[in-house]
């Protein structure tokens, strides 16, 4: 990919790892939280890499970047985290101009998440946009290529049938629990996390299971009272949390914490427990599995249901791609014009600047040179003049760089490419 005048470096550049090759506690290596990705955008902009976007996901940690090679970022990426190069380069793809473009639409539109047809990647793809744009890194093409799969996710959203049905994390925990308790409406759920997981579960549990005695535990308690409120539910202190566990029969964990907030120590009852864990990394000691009462279930093993809604949804992939080739074919276009923008405008230049000569030439010449109408006609005549040469290099665009070369030559304009 050339240059098009959006960034000093050719290469536009997709890093990161994903839940296909890289499990819970790798994923958890690499995952970024705020004031780590801020911290990294702020490096790569000292660093030289010119435009960037990260997204850190319980599925996956990706950085998009201008670079001049793939290494800075994943330097930058080992730099910030927990994880180390040798373990990245395990488990980890990098995709390079239009296979990362690409990538960023699978991504955003949801085909390349852990559970088909999940968009809460879009609304985290806008978050990373934010920041990076706060920061000054979000430069033309990633502003206009985030746009554009924000676009492909509506279209597909609407047009397609592959988001029917429930399509996240917080319903596949809430399914499995259907599938494995007949009388759910009787037992006593408790959940430990209000974040946006936790909050998306709460809805549906209230909304599938018809129990009316789940319990919310967050650190931060008013955040769990504005949470309880919607559903008329439980909240208890954070100090409970261990009386609380001994009392329940479904322990649903979603802190979003870098360290595990459930150890082997808080559990001391013989009750039967099953506790799922939905946070990356992960919130729950791996150790608590081996108590002989508790089943661990974390999000990995969810993710894989392969229910009836979920093989419906695989029929509409295709149509999702031709969504995505469509809008993607508006991209190229657009960073086409890109290209020859500079040339189109170095014209304009010229051609504005013969014409102000020669007005004035006209001018000195007639006396009575009408000023007002020659600016008007001529104006018009190089307007006419640019729409014939940008058509040109719309239409033609197997041939766009011998006719850049041409008319930069003929109309002896600047060197451009610099």
């Amino acid at each position: 990919m050339k240059n098009y005048h959006i960034s000093k470096h050719n290469s536009f550049y997709a890093i990161g790892l994903s839940y296909q090759k890289a499990d819970a506690d790798i994923r958890g290596n690499f995952s970024l939280n705020e004031e780590q990705k801020k911290n990294l955008i702020n490096d790569a902009k000292n660093d030289g890499v010119d435009g960037i976007l990260i997204t850190s996901t319980c599925n996956r940690t990706e950085i998009y970047g201008f670079a001049q090679h793939p290494f800075q970022l994943i330097k930058l990426l080992c730099q910030h985290t927990n994880g180390t190069v040798e373990e990245f380069e395990k488990v980890a793809y990098v995709y390079k101009n239009q296979e990362a473009i690409s990538h960023l639409f699978k991504v955003g539109t949801g085909l390349d998440s852990q559970i088909l047809g999940d968009f809460e990647i879009i609304s985290q793809l806008k978050h990373a946009f934010n920041i990076s744009k706060n920061l000054s890194m979000a430069n033309p093409f990633i502003e206009r290529l985030v746009n554009s799969v924000i676009q492909a996710s509506k279209r597909i959203k609407n047009e397609t049938e592959i988001s029917s049905g429930a399509t996240s994390v917080s319903f596949a925990s809430v399914q499995y629990i259907l599938n494995r308790y007949k009388n759910v409406s009787n037992a006593k759920i408790l959940l430990f996390g209000t974040g946006k997981i936790g909050r998306n579960t709460c809805e549906n549990l209230v909304k599938h299971t018809k129990n009316n005695h789940i319990t919310l535990i967050n650190r931060t308690k008013d955040k769990a009272v504005k949470v309880a409120g919607k559903f008329d539910l439980i909240v208890k202190d954070h100090a409970d949390l261990q009386s609380e566990i001994r009392d329940t029969d479904i322990l649903i964990v979603a802190t979003g914490a870098q360290n595990p907030t459930i150890s082997k120590e808080l559990i001391y009852s013989d009750k039967k427990l099953l506790i799922l864990d939905l946070s990356i990394p992960k919130n729950v000691a791996n150790d608590v599995a081996d108590l002989e009462n508790v089943q661990l279930i974390h999000l990995d093993h969810l993710s894989q249901m392969t229910d009836a809604t979920l093989e419906k949804r695989k029929t509409f992939i295709p149509q999702a791609e031709e969504i995505i080739e469509e809008v993607k074919k508006d991209f190229n276009a657009w960073l086409e014009t890109r290209k020859f923008a500079p040339t189109i405008k170095a014209l304009k230049h010229k051609l504005r600047h013969m014409k102000d000569e020669e007005l004035d030439f006209q001018s000195r010449k007639l006396n009575d040179f009408n000023n007002e109408h020659a600016e008007i006609v001529s104006n018009r005549i190089i307007q006419k003049i640019m729409n014939q040469f940008a058509s040109h290099l719309k239409q033609d665009s197997d041939s766009t760089d011998e006719s850049l070369a041409l008319i930069q030559k003929v109309f002896q304009l600047e060197d451009l490419s610099k």
